[in-house]
């Protein structure tokens, strides 16, 4: 039903989990698809072989952490493409940290790359949308980022600044015909939550206190990304979606 035929997509840290999912249901509804990565060259160029025969594909390899980069990636997208109408700011970090422990060097990299990322990708597809009097934008919060997570204070202050950043945006784009949302997932089975889910009874424990007793898959949070990217959203907003099986119940 959801067809994006003559759209151009850009897909930070596509190269895995949620942002891979992201790749593939977006060139399965008929995008062109551009997708950045940090340093899986491996696992880009295998995305790009499983998608390439069913759409047009490219990938681009950016240190989140440099503006210059950054812009340079846009304007790149924009000349292989022609256009980008739809940004969906994936790429993140998530590392554990006690609060009397963290060092600002910590602080500083989740910021930087978490929000501060996600604010450059903005920033720079807004003068091209504007021209174009089109633009989607999606942007991928956490629960962390509305309600706190212990351990992981500068990842729950990124992600809530995401939050904030996606509702002033809305506010300010919406005019242009630029619509900006966010996706705020629970707990997802992707390579970055691998590490504690390691642990059986504690990935059990996660599953049980979800109401829908399942933890959700990429695919699960991908799906909501299309659907605000579609003309079925056009008239959302500054909206915060949950994507948590109930576990998080705030708007």
């Amino acid at each position: 039903m959801i067809d994006l035929s003559k759209k151009t997509v850009l897909i930070t840290g596509g190269s895995r989990g949620i942002g891979a999912a992201c790749v593939k249901l977006f060139a399965k509804s008929k995008a062109e698809v551009a997708f950045t990565y940090t340093s899986n060259q491996i696992a880009a160029n295998k995305l790009i072989e499983e998608v390439a025969s069913i759409s047009k594909i490219k990938s681009y390899r950016v240190d989140l952490i440099s503006e210059r980069e950054i812009e340079s990636s846009v304007k790149e997208i924009i000349s292989d493409f022609g256009r980008i109408d739809i940004l969906v700011n994936n790429a993140g970090i998530w590392k554990f940290g006690k609060a009397e422990e963290l060092t600002l060097k910590e602080w500083d990299e989740t910021i930087r790359v978490n929000l501060t990322g996600t604010f450059l990708f903005t920033k720079a597809v807004i003068p091209k949308m504007k021209e174009n009097k089109f633009g989607r934008i999606i942007n991928i919060s956490s629960t962390a980022g509305q309600r706190g997570e212990p351990f992981y204070s500068h990842y729950a202050s990124s992600k809530g600044g995401v939050i904030a950043l996606t509702k002033s945006l809305a506010a300010e784009l919406g005019e242009y015909n630029i619509n900006v949302n966010c996706i705020a997932p629970g707990w997802v089975i992707t390579d970055m939550s691998a590490g504690v889910f390691s642990d059986a009874e504690y990935k059990e424990k996660v599953r049980n206190d979800i109401p829908v007793k399942r933890i959700a898959t990429a695919e699960d949070i991908a799906g909501p990304v299309l659907f605000l990217a579609s003309d079925l959203a056009r008239h959302i907003n500054g909206e915060i979606l949950n994507v948590n099986g109930g576990s998080v119940l705030c708007g």
